[in-house]
């Protein structure tokens, strides 16, 4: 197995689209956490992140421009007891609901799929990190189309043990295109965590594309005390 360097993978790629990263930092002490917007829209760059709770949620930058709320709003991260909950959508919420009734992360998106904007359909990527005894476990799904086809829906679940220095990263889309954007293909890629949080984000962020990058949330949680640090970076300012 090649575990990636995802600076390198980020700069290489001029639209990944939304991303999370869950892992485990390379001294060990930490589950690690990252989730990312870009945009190419006037809609999809108006946004920022702002804390919710022990969460985040987005907010329209500028309230005046935001022209459609329904795929652009909604709270990417949600805290319920000793899980932490990432997505790129509204399926944050269903998987809260369905945790909260002690059902799984997968019987809740069985419920959902891909997003409903053609021609692109853009996958729903989800991630859960479950803190237990000192340690964690996560997991990492996608819902998508089967080559843009929107009477084929497609639903893919990954289940991880943490390794020291080792994360892994979905994304939503492939690369750029037109007219229609392709999805992510194949598992999550394994990618390599160094450095504390700042290091981390700094790395996210620098190499996200200038032009489309939107926004950054990346979270640490030591396994030991629970103690959590967060870091939101935002290019509306």
């Amino acid at each position: 197995m090649e575990i990636l360097d995802i600076k390198k993978e980020l700069a290489g790629n001029a639209y990944p689209g939304r991303g999370i990263v869950i892992g485990k930092s390379a001294d060990g002490v930490h589950a690690v956490i990252a989730y990312f917007i870009m945009g190419r829209s006037v809609n999809s760059r108006n946004r920022v992140f702002v804390e919710q709770g022990d969460g985040i949620r987005t907010e329209a930058f500028d309230p005046a421009k935001l022209s459609d709320p329904s795929l652009v709003i909604y709270a990417p991260v949600r805290v319920l007891a000793n899980k932490t909950i990432v997505t790129n959508g509204d399926q944050t919420d269903t998987v809260f609901t369905y945790l909260k009734a002690g059902k799984s992360f997968k019987k809740a998106l069985k419920t959902r799929k891909f997003e409903p904007d053609a021609p692109n359909f853009t996958p729903r990527i989800s991630g859960l990190v479950k803190l237990k005894d000192g340690d964690f476990t996560y997991k990492l799904s996608i819902l998508k189309s089967c080559e843009g086809n929107p009477d084929a829906p497609q639903s893919f679940f990954f289940d991880y043990t943490p390794v020291d220095g080792l994360g892994h990263f979905i994304h939503t889309y492939k690369c750029d295109g037109a007219p229609r954007i392709p999805s992510f293909e194949g598992e999550p890629k394994p990618v390599k965590i160094e450095g504390d949080i700042d290091t981390f984000t700094n790395d996210l962020w620098t190499n996200l594309n200038e032009d489309n990058k939107v926004s950054l949330f990346t979270r640490f949680i030591n396994l030991k005390t629970g103690k959590i640090e967060t870091r939101i970076v935002n290019k509306n300012k």
